[in-house]
């Protein structure tokens, strides 16, 4: 996959491109969609395969008080993108002078003179350029002095089907169940589990003292987290000479721990990686959700809590062993 950030670099793509465009965040059923008949189209009329995204989320400067959580950052969605097998991702700098750009500026500049779009397939309900502008009308009325043509797309449920009847997949319902804590719902629309990255930062060191010691994840305040609850998943370790594993079983718990704490500022995101003593500190890990096992609680004693984390362990050690098999 080639990826290009400068839109004045066209790069080689034969005969021209069928082009996506989107913020594309957490790369979902429904994108995975859109990318699919890409490259079905782009295979069909011998061109190359090729999307437009942003290296931030345009809401982040349009209305940064408003500007939702991510489900994922640029690099990840990158990853992601690679997956795919797409041939060419555009990531276009959204600042002030882009977010003033009008659909007709953008859809010259980068879709034809950097992309020589030859037909560009968008969700139905897309929008993009200044003021939202833009849309599937007006790339057909484009289009055909342009030299692309347009295909507008259905929106899709979870199973991949039209969302006449079932809820569509967006990004906006798979953070409304993240935080509604549906975690179910959330990997159904995604795919996948969802995932966080961050650095493990240094605690209080509670866990260690009652016998579980954990990693505290420092996950940046732009990304989108579940709600407070212990979790069974994985966590994975970037460092090259890991010697955790590639992936470990690990209890989540994210949450203001109030058996300790009266009142907090912010969840906390802390892993007890399961058959692990080792040092984690300062590391870049990934944390994948993969099942809620119970709600945040506060107990009448730290023994109580013992308690219940050892049980948690359990069902986490239950949870990853039934998926394995």
């Amino acid at each position: 996959m080639q990826i290009v950030r400068d839109t004045q670099a066209r790069p080689d793509l034969g005969r021209g491109a069928v082009v996506t465009i989107g913020a594309y965040d957490g790369l979902h059923l429904g994108h995975r969609a859109v990318i699919d008949r890409v490259k079905a189209v782009a295979a069909d009329q011998g061109l190359s395969s090729a999307m437009v995204t942003f290296d931030r989320h345009p809401a982040s400067v349009v209305r940064p008080e408003s500007a939702p959580k991510l489900l994922c950052d640029l690099d990840q969605k990158l990853e992601l993108l690679e997956s795919t097998g797409i041939d060419v991702v555009v990531v276009v700098t959204f600042d002030e002078l882009r977010a003033a750009e009008t659909a007709e500026e953008f859809v010259q500049e980068v879709l034809v003179d950097c992309l020589g779009a030859r037909s560009i397939i968008v969700g139905a309900d897309f929008h993009f350029g200044k003021g939202r502008g833009g849309n599937v009308a007006l790339l057909e009325e484009m289009g055909p002095s342009l030299g692309f043509e347009v295909q507008g797309m259905p929106l899709v449920d979870a199973d991949g089907a039209p969302a006449e009847r079932g809820e569509r997949v967006s990004s906006t319902a798979i953070r409304r169940a993240l935080a509604e804590g549906d975690l179910a719902k959330a990997s159904a629309m995604l795919g996948r589990d969802h995932e966080v990255r961050g650095v493990v930062a240094h605690g209080d060191a509670r866990g260690r003292e009652i016998g579980f010691p954990t990693a505290n994840v420092s996950v940046p305040g732009s990304i989108q987290l579940p709600a407070d609850g212990i979790y069974a998943g994985w966590i994975e370790r970037a460092a090259p000479d890991a010697q955790v594993g590639a992936v470990h079983a690990t209890a989540i718990s994210l949450g203001r721990r109030p058996t300790f704490y009266e009142t907090a500022d912010a969840s906390l995101l802390e892993a007890h990686v399961l058959d692990f003593d080792g040092d984690l500190y300062d590391e870049h890990v990934a944390v994948r959700f993969v099942e809620r096992i119970r709600g945040e609680e506060k107990f009448d004693s730290v023994d109580a809590l013992v308690a219940q984390i050892e049980q948690d362990c359990v069902d986490v050690r239950n949870v990853l062993g039934r998926l394995d098999h």
